[in-house]
């Protein structure tokens, strides 16, 4: 059973043929709105994987709200530990160009949830094979339900994503940090690369197309991704995290867990949408062996 404490957002997608340039006005020729949010989405693609996924969050009032629990229901995915909070959702405005990115988060409810909260679901958080987190929420609900996990020996996952909410103080507890290149500059400086060799097999760093990378204790390791044409990048990472969870509370060996969320995401970008791509696990497995479904 995987828990995962985090954000669950309305995604306000634009595609444009570029991004407009700063005080300039460009043209898109599409706008839609689909579930999203870090925690929302790591929780779809883990469950589309086959694991019995718990989410705990918060969503607002609005009708955002009403449309985020019934498409997490729709996904398999437990929401008996999401609050409903007085006022708006959590959304990310997301602006897309030639496969590329940008997004901007207005917190909403996620910003709801107080730290103190997070010990009514110790029964749930102690029953987990696998507790995923991401820094979305606030960083004193992270912080605890890292303490939780720690103490009842249950192994997490923290994407520390977006990084300027990452503390040295998660690094005592969190078994796994999964930072992108950026995010781990950002939080360990311009020498990151030395802190994979601090945190052996702890520390894994996407590198984009190109795969994963990490330090296995005596030598520096990277797990080659698979080529793929992006349509929509957005949620790639969120599908790793979520694959990684599910590989690692199988027990598949490290190696071969990284391949395996390496895979997942190569597929979750064929598609638009941050959960519209995320992919079963039949068709993980098909990929691993060079085939398409």
């Amino acid at each position: 059973m995987i828990t995962v404490v985090g954000s669950i957002n309305m995604d306000l997608v634009v595609r444009t043929s570029r991004f407009p340039k700063q005080g300039e006005t460009a043209l898109g020729d599409l706008y839609t709105t689909v579930p999203g949010g870090k925690g929302a989405n790591q929780a779809v693609a883990a469950a589309r994987l086959g694991s019995e996924v718990h989410m705990i969050g918060a969503v607002g009032t609005d009708a955002f709200g009403d449309e985020l629990l019934a498409g997490l229901k729709i996904e398999s995915v437990h929401i008996e530990a999401v609050k409903r909070m007085p006022g708006t959702s959590g959304i990310a405005n997301i602006l897309l160009s030639e496969g590329d990115n940008r997004i901007i988060v207005v917190p909403g409810a996620n910003h709801g949830l107080k730290a103190e909260e997070m010990d009514t679901f110790e029964s749930q958080l102690s029953r987990s094979s696998m507790v995923i987190m991401q820094l979305e929420m606030p960083i004193p609900v992270i912080q605890r339900t890292l303490e939780i996990c720690h103490q009842h020996g249950v192994p997490t996952i923290l994407n520390p994503a977006p990084a300027t909410g990452f503390t040295d103080s998660f690094l005592p507890y969190a078994t796994y940090l999964t930072p992108n290149e950026t995010e781990a500059e950002e939080m360990f400086g311009e020498d990151w690369e030395k802190a994979l060799e601090q945190y052996p097999n702890r520390l894994i760093v996407t590198i984009g197309q190109q795969g994963a990378r990490y330090f296995d204790g005596s030598r520096h390791v990277i797990v080659e991704g698979f080529t793929t044409e992006a349509v929509d990048t957005t949620g790639a990472g969120d599908t790793f995290n979520g694959a990684l969870g599910v590989a690692l509370a199988e027990a598949m060996p490290f190696e071969e867990a990284v391949r395996f969320a390496n895979a997942a995401a190569s597929l979750s970008v064929e598609k638009f949408g941050a959960q519209g791509g995320m992919p079963k696990r039949e068709e993980v497995l098909a990929r691993l062996k060079g085939e398409r479904l």
